[in-house]
């Protein structure tokens, strides 16, 4: 009777699990097991939404297998010990994974493969539609820019890419280990309850498919609202997609059988995601540098103040403060404020595009590697497919366009809340009657701008055209 393990990752549910799937095919026993990582978790504050989160859904998945006859083993640890140990204990003959493709995981799971030896570790697609070289070129290239790839993507898509991978008929398969120890508490990880901010996200499988059906009902204004973040127009499947809580095959089949330009437009961002992973799969070297080489040339401010301000959300304009309050206090931010605030870092503030990135990482609740390096370098003009380095965001006329009212400003800025629609992008032009009047004196209980965006620009299209050989200015 062979026997398998197989090592849960980014992929935390028991429905369309490639890697489970696989092993309970081949195998007539199969367990199955999560580590919490001490490598990644020791490092950050001891409260933290993304462990809140991940328990919750590895409570869920254990309590699915439990329903069938097995259990998830978890280990506290370091996997490179973990999971060879665990392997080696339960005697089986080979181990599984879903593979992910972050340079660190890379180094991780070769190590972890061979440290198995003659056990030897499967991997699996399961995370993305099309991974590695699945989508090339015509003259067998990565792609860089990514309308092309789309379309080489959809022409690619048939019913094998979205193929799901079943478990339920092999369920009889999964087996507890004997004395399984109980789940881990947050307290037993080292971990407090009560991240500060915000209404928890719905976590879990449960979680993932409630948020899912709610946005069902409302894909076919997505593209109509996707933009404004004081709507309701999101998935907010981000953090699941993160995760693995829900099966990208069962989004992009639903994406792909709906009419209408919302569904369209949703498809093309889960493209995106497939694309940036690609990006990262092909050009690792883009986690810590440029991915045109010519801007890593670019000599940054250094500016402690600054970037002080823009992580506080207080840097004086308003829908930039209010992204990054709400990113503080919820572990979320909309993706049109993403790309807002990252062009005043870069662009206004004139910092490295890698500070940004690495406080998104270690605040965002959805924080995928491929996919924030993939954003900051677009919006810094660094990357692939990038905004034109001459391009520059006014986050005056971005707030005017995306909060014309000012309700998501008021929300997050709440010292801005009396302040009339004609202020609340620029609330530095009232006068000091004015200010009274709406019980706010800037400078004093909201800040002036620390800079301004018109001198601003004029510093960042000579700081990009100081770089050599990255071509005259080719619009306005």
């Amino acid at each position: 009777m062979t026997a398998a393990l197989v090592w849960f990752r980014r992929d935390l549910r028991v429905q369309d699990h490639a890697a489970l799937h696989h092993a309970l095919k081949t195998h007539r026993r199969v367990y199955c097991c999560f580590v919490f990582d001490t490598g990644i978790l020791d490092p950050l504050p001891r409260r933290d939404r993304r462990v809140e989160f991940i328990l919750r859904a590895v409570e869920e998945v254990d309590a699915a297998l439990r329903e069938t006859g097995g259990a998830l083993i978890v280990r506290h640890g370091d996997p490179l010990i973990e999971v060879p140990q665990l392997a080696a204990e339960l005697g089986v003959d080979e181990a599984y994974v879903n593979r992910d493709y972050e340079p660190a995981a890379l180094a991780r799971d070769a190590e972890v493969r061979h440290r198995l030896g003659s056990i030897g570790l499967l991997d699996f697609k399961d995370q993305v539609i099309f991974d590695r070289a699945e989508v090339m070129t015509q003259a067998g290239t990565p792609f860089s820019v990514f309308t092309p790839y789309k379309n080489a993507w959809l022409k690619k898509l048939d019913s094998d890419g979205l193929r799901s991978w079943p478990v339920d008929s092999y369920a009889g398969q999964l087996a507890p280990p004997a004395g399984a120890r109980q789940l881990p508490t947050l307290r037993d990880l080292g971990f407090e309850a009560g991240a500060p901010g915000g209404e928890p996200l719905p976590a879990g499988m449960s979680g993932a498919q409630a948020l899912f059906r709610d946005f069902i009902e409302r894909i076919d204004d997505y593209a109509r609202r996707r933009d404004f973040p004081a709507m309701n127009g999101c998935s907010g499947l981000s953090a699941h997609l993160r995760f693995g809580t829900i099966s990208i095959r069962q989004l992009v089949a639903y994406a792909q059988a709906q009419p209408g330009q919302g569904a369209a437009t949703w498809l093309s961002e889960l493209i995106w995601r497939d694309f940036y992973h690609a990006v990262l799969w092909h050009h690792p070297r883009v986690v810590t540098q440029c991915f045109k080489p010519a801007f890593d040339a670019l000599r940054w401010d250094s500016a402690p103040d600054l970037f002080d301000a823009w992580r506080a959300g207080r840097t004086g304009y308003p829908l930039v403060d209010a992204a990054m309050r709400q990113l503080a206090g919820s572990g979320f931010m909309h993706n049109r404020l993403r790309m807002i605030t990252a062009s005043f870092l870069s662009k206004d503030l004139g910092l490295d595009w890698r500070r940004g990135e690495a406080w998104f990482a270690e605040k965002l609740l959805d924080f995928d590697l491929a996919a924030n390096n993939g954003g900051w370098q677009w919006a810094a003009s660094t990357g692939c497919d990038a905004q034109p380095w001459f391009r520059i965001f006014n986050p005056v006329t971005q707030s005017e366009k995306f909060d014309a009212e000012g309700r998501f400003i008021r929300r997050y800025v709440p010292e801005l809340a009396r302040v009339p629609q004609k202020f609340i992008h620029a609330p530095w032009k009232m006068t000091t009657a004015q200010q009274t009047a709406c019980g706010v004196s800037i400078g004093r209980d909201y800040p002036a701008p620390v800079v301004d965006h018109a001198a601003a620009r004029i510093r960042t299209l000579a700081r990009f055209q100081a770089v050599p050989r990255i071509g005259p200015v080719a619009g306005p």
